[in-house]
């Protein structure tokens, strides 16, 4: 029962039916009105009761990116009207997030040096910011007033004030950021000046009778920054001058300690708001709190609300894997979840820069109008759907499968192993990444209510598919092979292998390669929870960069984790031959080590895998190639996604274009199809 979830709540003026808020996203897409609608519309018409947006740069300077909406320029009711209405049309509320960047920002956006309250260099921009004059510090309250003003008048139901996550407010309440001594400054008293004036400039640009929610730091987890006392004493403040809830943020970009990586436990910084909600309590404020980071089910909420750490609970990228998250919760099908899984990679990683935002296990998010559900109708009617037959079930596989069934194709799935899931298998193991197998999970389930046929166990000879209308074949990789002198002295397997039984790999193990699979790798031998383990692991590559590949927010915390965890990371090594003893190496200077060893694996790259290839390119079979078995160079889980998604949509919509009887005769394919 998610009885808390699903109870009414109020913030100030603003009534809610349930407690679950969809949280502020940056997605790189605001020169995209009508896909920015397109989005939003679909989470609210899903359940998503109140949607903040993501962050509107309330002037150039602090402005995050050049992606960032500048609500107080004129062309900021064009961009914002589409998704307003696309909103209040599906029954859903939009609240404005007025931002400022502060040192954060970067000066190339707009030519403008970042603004800050103190000159403090800014690792995470790379920028030493300029520090504001009073004067400027009172245009930038003026600013702030009248983006509120603004997003009143355009329509939005409330504002959320940035106050977290190292940007400008937090900036000027951190002893860290703000060296100033005047009134904006010197002590914790008038460190609280700026945010606070911040509330007061909004509040009197919009009135009392307007919902002002205010996202102030909980824990910045840098050192030498405000104290755990000082952040909840700014939210007792921020309550008694006014706001109508605050949205407890954790840590800033420069903290080294991980808070939305997969590696975070579920819930694991909830207490925090509950400590600050306990604090709003006892001074006579007990405004509504909301938390976040790492809850990614309703049940993970319902659970958080019980304990009573937070009154509402915001989720951001968990909007982003399933728009329907909600939907399926109230009707009981949490099974049809399609489940964050907190890899970054699509979300974090792109707002960061310029990409536009999408997610890794729900490739149509941010593209709702490119990849519109229903898929668009055939141009002339179809009495049979043509049959297709996707050979493959990992990501690329899935995905495909999936969106041709959702496109009324029967679909067969063919896996020659006994299981779906592919290399996530493999991931779903890796201390931290057992979410992983919630994709799996999701994609059992919405296989079968989609009513594809899933064949594990199966291998198909091109004769077996003779009768489908089109074949995507999404077979997946295979390790590289990497041929070393000596091999048959010591045990030499390659990843697929170790990951399958690490148990007689011994205690010491060297791993071949520092990518992000062998990365994950040594993550799973160092963990004393696996069999054998702790192990003595050390990982090499030849190239100079361990964890090529990994997002850039989550590869840091990775390498901190398998370090502090005793792994040993060599770059500029090159393998040599194996010994009885170990692997013998050649570093960097050309002086050669032996490394000991009970076992070495090859985790050093992958190669495509398409054993189909020839017999169909020989039967002239029509056919679509994706994912590893396409291309391996560079691959990751986003772009086998992609494909699936891609392939699956073209197929089906080139499918709807012929007759009955001209599906025999299709072109054939190496990559989607027009």
């Amino acid at each position: 029962m998610l009885d808390r979830v699903f109870s009414p709540v109020s913030l100030g003026p603003l009534h809610l039916d349930h407690r679950i808020i969809m949280g502020s996203m940056h997605l790189n897409r605001e020169d995209e009105p009508l896909a920015l609608a397109a989005f939003y519309a679909e989470r609210a018409a899903a359940g998503a009761g109140l949607i903040v947006t993501g962050g509107a740069a309330v002037n150039r300077a602090g402005a995050g990116g050049p992606n960032y909406l500048l609500i107080n320029e004129p062309e900021a009711a064009a961009r914002v009207s589409p998704m307003l209405s696309a909103v209040h049309d599906a029954g859903g509320r939009l609240a404005l997030q007025l931002f400022h960047a502060g040192r954060y920002a970067r000066e190339g956006t707009y030519g403008l040096r970042p603004a800050a309250p103190s000159e403090v260099y800014s690792g995470f921009s790379r920028t030493l910011p300029r520090a504001l004059t009073p004067k400027q510090i009172e245009d930038t309250l003026a600013d702030f007033a009248a983006g509120a003003a603004a997003a009143r008048a355009l329509g939005f139901d409330a504002v959320e004030i940035m106050g977290s996550e190292g940007y400008l407010i937090n900036q000027f309440a951190s002893p860290l950021t703000n060296l100033r001594q005047d009134r904006w400054g010197g002590d914790p008293q008038r460190r609280q000046a700026f945010p606070l004036a911040v509330l007061q400039a909004v509040r009197d640009a919009v009135g009392p009778g307007y919902p002002v929610i205010y996202r102030t730091s909980g824990a910045d987890f840098v050192a030498g920054s405000s104290s755990r006392g000082e952040s909840a004493a700014l939210a007792v403040a921020l309550a008694r001058e006014g706001a109508d809830a605050v949205n407890i943020g954790i840590g800033w970009h420069e903290s080294r300690v991980p808070s939305v990586q997969g590696m975070v436990p579920h819930g694991r910084w909830m207490a925090i708001a509950g400590e600050i909600r306990a604090a709003l309590a006892a001074a006579g404020v007990p405004v509504p709190v909301i938390a976040g980071n790492r809850i990614n089910s309703l049940e993970h909420a319902e659970r958080a609300l019980a304990g009573g750490h937070a009154d509402l609970v915001s989720m951001a990228r968990p909007f982003l894997a399933d728009p329907e998250i909600v939907a399926k919760t109230r009707r009981g099908e949490s099974n049809l979840v399609n489940t964050c899984i907190a890899c970054n990679e699509a979300c974090i990683d792109r707002s960061l820069g310029t990409e536009p935002v999408s997610c890794l296990v729900n490739p149509r998010a941010g593209r709702e109008t490119e990849f519109p559900l229903p898929l668009q109708p055939p141009r002339r009617p179809v009495s049979t759907p043509a049959r297709v037959a996707v050979v493959g079930a990992g990501p690329a596989g899935m995905q495909a499968a999936a969106t041709l069934a959702l496109a009324g194709h029967p679909v067969d799935l063919y896996e020659q192993d006994s299981y779906i899931g592919g290399q996530f298998r493999l991931a779903g193991k890796v201390p931290g990444k057992a979410d992983f197998l919630q994709t799996i999970r999701y994609f059992t389930h919405e296989l079968a209510r989609l009513g594809v046929r899933v064949l594990t166990g199966a291998a198909p000879e091109a004769a077996q598919l003779a009768g489908y209308s089109h074949l995507v074949l999404a077979t997946g990789v295979r390790p590289r092979t990497v041929r070393l002198p000596g091999t048959g002295l010591l045990p030499v397997l390659d990843y697929r292998q170790a990951f399958a039984d690490p148990a007689p790999l011994g205690r010491r193990v060297v791993i071949v390669g520092a990518g992000g699979i062998a990365v994950d790798l040594a993550r799973l031998l160092a963990d004393p929870g696996v069999a054998g383990g702790p192990r003595d692991v050390t990982i090499l590559r030849r190239g100079a960069r361990i964890g090529q590949g990994i997002g850039p927010s989550t590869r840091w915390a990775v390498l901190q984790d398998i370090r502090a965890a005793g792994v040993r990371t060599l770059a500029g090594t090159t393998p040599l031959d194996v010994t009885p003893l170990g692997l013998r190496v050649r570093n960097l200077d050309g002086t050669t080590a032996l490394l000991p060893a009970d076992a070495v694996v090859l985790a050093a790259g992958q190669v495509p895998y398409n054993p189909l290839r020839f017999q169909r390119d020989a039967r002239g079979m029509p056919g679509t190639v994706i994912g590893g078995a396409l291309d391996a160079s560079g691959l990751n889980a986003v772009r086998a996604f992609e494909q699936g998604l891609a392939a699956g949509t073209a197929v089906a919509r080139h499918l709807a274009r012929q007759k009955p009887e001209d599906g025999p005769r299709l072109k054939s394919s190496r990559a989607p199809l027009p």
